[in-house]
C-alpha cells in the first residue's frame, strides 16, 4: 500500500495497458487513478478495493491471453498414388485371371469368405475373399472407393505402411466375422479393407494430435467424420446385399490398429522400416493366402 492509502494492482512501461484495465475496474465500480513511477505507469485503487480489483484484472488477463498457435500440419508422404495403383493391379488381375479360366475353376469357392470353412481352419479366406467380387459393378465400387481412401491413408501414414494397415486390419475382420459368424455365412469383396483404410486414417488423425491444445471438437473431429463416412457409404448396396458387419468390423479393426500406429513409441519404430518393405508384406500375405488356396 503506498503512503497514500492506495495500492498498485497493475504497472507497465505503456500507459494504454493501464487505461484499458482501468477501464475494466470502471465497468465493476472501482475507482482507480494512474500514475508515472519510475519508468513505468501504475495503475491504483483504494486499499480495501485492491483484493477486489485483483480478481477482475486476474479474470481479465485469463479471458485475454494470446490462443496458442495452430498446429503445424503433419508432414505428408509421397508416392501414395504407388500403393493404390498396386491396389488396383491385384484386385483387377484376380477378377482377370479367374474370369479367363487360368486358374481352377473352383477357385473363386475356394477364397471366398465361407464361414464354415474358416472355422474348419481355411483361415486364408480372410485374405482372399478380399481380392474377389460378384459382378463389375461390385467391382468398380471398391476400386474407386478403396483408391480414394487408400490414397488419403497413403500420403497421411506412407503408402506402404496405410495398405499393411488396411490388408492386415481387413483380414482380421473377415477373421472375426468367419470365426464368430453363422457357419452359412458367405462373403466377399474388398470393401472390408476399404472401411478398414477409413478406420485407420481415422484415429491415427485423432490419436496423432490427441495431445494439441484444442477444442474438444477439433480432437474427436476425424473420428466423428470417420464414423459419418462409414454410415453414409457403409450402408449401400454392394453386389445385391450389404454386409454391414465386414463394414463395421473392418472400420473398427482399422481404428484400433491406426490409433495404435499413432502412438510417438510405434510411429517412431515404423518410421525405420522402409515403405517398400511394409507394402511387400502387405502384397506378399494376399500372395500366400492364394497359394494356401489353391493347394488346398
Amino acid at each position: 500500500m503506498d503512503d497514500d492509502g492506495f495500492s498498485t494492482v497493475y504497472r507497465s512501461p505503456r500507459q494504454r495497458d493501464c487505461n484499458e484495465r482501468l477501464l475494466v475496474l470502471t465497468a465493476v465500480g472501482i475507482s482507480g487513478d494512474i500514475v508515472l513511477g519510475t519508468g513505468e505507469f501504475l495503475l491504483r485503487v483504494p486499499a480495501e478495493s485492491a483484493a477486489y480489483a485483483m480478481r477482475h484484472l486476474l479474470a481479465y488477463e485469463h479471458e485475454n491471453r494470446p490462443l496458442p498457435p495452430p498446429p503445424a500440419a503433419p508432414p505428408l508422404w509421397p508416392w501414395a498414388w504407388v500403393g493404390c495403383v498396386a491396389y488396383v493391379i491385384v484386385l483387377v488381375g484376380v477378377a482377370a485371371t479367374l474370369s479367363q479360366g487360368l486358374v481352377r475353376l473352383d477357385a473363386f469357392e475356394l477364397g471366398a469368405l465361407d464361414a464354415r470353412q474358416v472355422q474348419a481352419g481355411q483361415l486364408w479366406r480372410a485374405w482372399t475373399a478380399l481380392t474377389l467380387h460378384m459382378d463389375g459393378p461390385h467391382l468398380v465400387a471398391n476400386l474407386g472407393a478403396g483408391v480414394w481412401f487408400g490414397y488419403l491413408a497413403g500420403r497421411q501414414m506412407g503408402a506402404g505402411t496405410a495398405w499393411l494397415v488396411t490388408v492386415m486390419g481387413a483380414a482380421l475382420a473377415n477373421l472375426l466375422e468367419g470365426l464368430l459368424g453363422p457357419p452359412d455365412h458367405l462373403s466377399v469383396g474388398a470393401s472390408t479393407a476399404v472401411f478398414a483404410a477409413l478406420g485407420a486414417m481415422s484415429a491415427y488423425s485423432w490419436r496423432e494430435r490427441y495431445q494439441l491444445p484444442q477444442r474438444w471438437a477439433r480432437r474427436w473431429g476425424p473420428l466423428v467424420a470417420g464414423v459419418i463416412l462409414l454410415g453414409w457409404t457403409g450402408s449401400g448396396e454392394e453386389g445385391g446385399q450389404t454386409d454391414l458387419v465386414a463394414h463395421v468390423a473392418g472400420f473398427a479393426v482399422g481404428a484400433i490398429l491406426g490409433a495404435t500406429l499413432a502412438l510417438p513409441a510405434v510411429r517412431a519404430r515404423m518410421a525405420r522400416v522402409p515403405q517398400w518393405l511394409s507394402g511387400a508384406v502387405a502384397l506378399a500375405s494376399v500372395l500366400l493366402a492364394w497359394c494356401c488356396a489353391l493347394r488346398s
